[in-house]
Formats: C-alpha cells, structure tokens, sequence
C-alpha cells in the first residue's frame, strides 16, 4: 500500500476497530501534515492487543523476556552509572520514570536513557539489519507504569515499534548511507510512546515530527577505535523521542512535513520511499522475523564465534599458520575492515571485531561478558593469533546476505593441512531461531548473579506471563537490584 494515498484510504479498517472511528476530526481534510507522518500516527494510535496473532504476542514476550535478560547482564555498566548520577533526584510529579533494576525514578526521558543504556550495553540484545529494535524498550520501561499501562498495552506498544522498524529500514537503507540507527529508534519509540499513552493520531504526529526533524545522526558512532558512545547512541535517541512525545502530548506543534516537505528527509538524505503495508492493513505481521543472540556480541560475529568451536574442535590453535575470512560487506565494515580491530583499546572496539572475537573463543572455547574486559582485549598473548587473521568481502557470500547469514572460513596449519567450512544462520536467526528455553537460560545466568534464584526464576515467570499482568509495578519490582535483592 503507498505511502501517498489518502488517510481514509490508509487506515480503510475492519468495522469495530478502536480507534479508528473519526480519525479525520484529528487532522482535518486538508493541512500539509505529510503522508508518511499521517501514516506512522495512525497506526501507532488504531492498533489494539486484540489484532495481535498468538504467534506475534509470544515473538514479543520473548523478545521482552531476552531484552530484560540484556539489561540485568549490564546491571551497573559504565554508561548507565554515568547516566544515574545525572538522573537521580530529578523525579517530576508528572510521568515520573522507572530505572531498571536500580529502584529509582527520575524524569521519564533520564530513565529512558538508563534502561537502553543497559539494553544496548553487552550488543546481546535483539536485532534486524539496520539496528536493534529493542532499543526502543527501555524508553517504554520507564514510562509504562505512569501511563497506566498493563502488560497487554506494553506488547502492543511493542509491537507498534517493531513494526515501524523493520519496514523503516527495508525501505531507506540509513545506514548504508552513512547515517545511525538512532534516527528510526527515535521514530519508532515516538511512535510506541504515543500509543502507550493512547495519544490522539495528532499528536503522534507531532511527537514524530519534532522527533525526525531534531534527531538525525551520523553513522560515525560505529566508525574506527569505538567509545562508550557506541552503546549509548541509541538511549540518546529513545531520551530525545520520549521528551518530543511528552512535549506532544502538552501541546507542542512539529515541523508539517518532516518527511517528505522542502529541507525534510526525502529532500535531503534518502529520496522518495514507501513502507511496505503495514499489519492489519495490508501487510503482514514481521515482529518475529527480529533475530535474537546467543552469544554477547554484535550480531555479525555470532556465527563467527560458532565458526571458532568449529575449528577449535579440529584443530589446536597453536598449530594455525593463517585463518581468512570471507563474508558479506556489511559484516567487512562493521568487523572486519578497520585496522583498529586487529588492537582494540577499548571495550567496545573489541566487541565489534572479527579478529579478537575469534581468536579469544579460539583459545577460550567460549565468549562471555568477561572476554570484554580490558585485561582480556588488551591481553598480549593474543596478538600474534590475530595477526594471522585475514578478513575480505567474498562477493558469493555477500549475495546471500541478508536471508541467509553465512561465512567462508578457509584455515591452515604447520603441518601443511588445510580445513575449509561455511557455517551459516546462526542460532537466533529467524531460520534457526532460539527457543525459549534458551532464552530462559540467558535470563537466569544474569538474573542470578545478581538476584536470589528464587526470586530470578519468580522475574522470569512473571515477565513471560506479561499478556496477564496486569499490574506492571509488581513486574518491575521484580527485577529491582537494590541492596534489598542483590545476591549476597
């Protein structure tokens, strides 16, 4: 369905659907409000629980349940203390925010940048190419208790962002143009805020537009020796939406045509696009095509961690003479292509390249939250196996890319002996997706280290029963990690 057809035409629903009846008198017949804004706010303020397939409700849950998981792994991680110290002492008698696990509140958009700050800390959480849309979550988290929301609005928020997400970036390709994945974060929370706060389409619109015209960031967070920055660009961006939202929602008037007027996305940076129809309009539900991580590292070196086991099982690693990599070009970029990768300095360099990745699981047998720390990518010993370490783009590869994951990993040794393999779709992908089980493994292993088991295993049970709670405050308290709960 276009993008440019009218808005009664776009949101042509089955009779009974809330919200739905008198969009019109939101907007008005004439205006210059955008297509693409009209679109986006409609469909975050008519979308009920009650369209939600049983399959899309449990694709959801998990991703919840694996993003909470994210967040308790990075409990006190450096950027969320930097960002509490700021946040604390600042809670506001209206849309007072909830900082996981910590026991706070603060402003609704300071707990919003603590609790992606956390999601998005270990790159363990969720992902689809062109960013991470659980991102938008911990901007959700913080508010979700002062919009009165109960477990089903939570999910149908959710889901309003995944949706918007995934069509985003098929559509504009940001990224390969050298803009961040902030800008559609920043859209897509608006958007889920709005319909959280069960906002009128107009004032979506406005969230949206304020939101897109104010927040277009450079791709440059990912680029060479990487910073704390790279973990926390995207809590800026879902802070940045949650305050355009709350600015909405007391009266404050956007841009009129962010994407497609003079100076607006369309004019600038991406060209004319069309979002594929969304579901329920024409379009299919894609939240469970979002792919989930086995392993704390950035979604391109999943496989590149199975492909070390593989070769570790083979072989003894001190016998390597070479290892080349062929993969696809993105992969090239992100992990394989900066000489900084073959030394990283920091912790976030390091979880971004191919060469330490499989070198510390090559000699490790195994990558966890530890390999990050700074002894572990600074350590010495390493270097010389990843100086035989060789990455290139391989053109069959890359054409695979992005339905099928795959790496060409070609090894010799001393002996003169070769091994060549392709591994592909790693565990998470959406061809050999995670189970649930396996999620509940990735919970526990975090929660318990810093929570009682017994009130772990209660959290996990809790959250997976999110489509029934209907008090979220209990939900959250759950997984408070204040000196109360800490695991002594």
């Amino acid at each position: 369905m276009a993008v440019m057809q009218r808005w009664a035409v776009v949101f042509d629903a089955p009779e009974g659907r809330s919200g739905t009846a008198g969009i019109e008198r939101y907007w008005g017949n004439g205006g210059t409000v955008d297509n693409l804004t009209r679109l986006i706010a409609g469909y975050a303020s008519t979308l009920v629980f009650e369209e939600l397939p049983e399959e899309v409700v449990h694709a959801a849950t998990q991703r919840m349940v694996d993003s909470l998981a994210c967040a308790i792994a990075a409990y006190r991680c450096e950027p969320a203390e930097i960002g509490i110290r700021l946040a604390r002492g600042a809670a506001p008698k209206r849309y007072p925010g909830r900082i996981l696990g910590y026991g706070e509140k603060s402003t609704a958009e300071d707990a919003a940048f603590v609790n992606t700050a956390m999601i998005r800390n270990l790159d363990f959480n969720d992902q689809y190419p062109g960013g991470h849309p659980s991102d938008c979550l911990g901007a959700f988290l913080a508010i979700a208790e002062a919009a009165g929301a109960d477990g089903r609005r939570l999910l149908s928020s959710m889901v309003v962002a995944y949706e918007l997400f995934v069509r985003f970036n098929d559509a504009t390709g940001l990224r390969t143009k050298g803009w961040d994945q902030g800008f559609v974060i920043g859209i897509c929370t608006a958007a889920g805020i709005g319909h959280l706060l069960r906002l009128s389409p107009r004032m979506v619109g406005e969230a949206i537009a304020i939101t897109a015209v104010a927040n277009v960031p450079m791709r440059n967070t990912r680029a060479g020796e990487l910073s704390l920055w790279k973990g926390t660009a995207t809590a800026f961006a879902t802070r940045n939406a949650l305050f355009a939202t709350l600015l909405a929602a007391e009266g404050m008037t956007g841009p009129d045509r962010p994407f497609e007027g003079k100076h607006g996305l369309w004019d600038l940076i991406t060209g004319p696009f069309e979002l594929a129809p969304l579901p329920g309009r024409g379009g299919e539900f894609r939240t469970p095509e979002v792919q989930l991580k086995y392993w704390p590292v950035e979604y391109n070196a999943q496989l590149v961690v199975w492909a070390a086991l593989e070769l570790r099982s083979k072989i003894d690693w001190r016998n390597l003479t070479e290892v080349n990599f062929g993969t696809y070009a993105f992969a090239y970029s992100e992990i394989g292509s900066d000489p900084e990768k073959w030394d990283p300095k920091t912790r976030e360099t390091a979880d971004h390249s191919l060469p330490y990745i499989f070198a510390r699981t090559l000699v490790d047998g195994t990558i966890t939250a530890a390999s990050f720390e700074e002894a572990a990518y600074r350590d010495p010993l390493l270097r010389p196996l990843m100086a035989k370490i060789r990455v290139r783009k391989d053109e069959a590869i890359d054409a695979l890319y992005p339905e099928t994951v795959a790496l060409k990993v070609e090894a010799k040794t001393k002996d003169g002996r070769g091994y060549s393999f392709t591994p592909q779709d790693p565990l998470g992908h959406n061809k050999n997706p995670m189970q649930d089980k396996d999620i509940d493994t990735k919970f526990l292993r975090a929660a318990e280290s810093v929570l009682e088991t017994p009130r772990a295993s209660e959290a996990l049970r809790c959250w997976w029963d999110l489509p029934n709670v209907s008090d979220l405050s209990k939900a959250l308290n759950l997984i408070d990690m204040g000196p109360s709960a800490i695991k002594r």
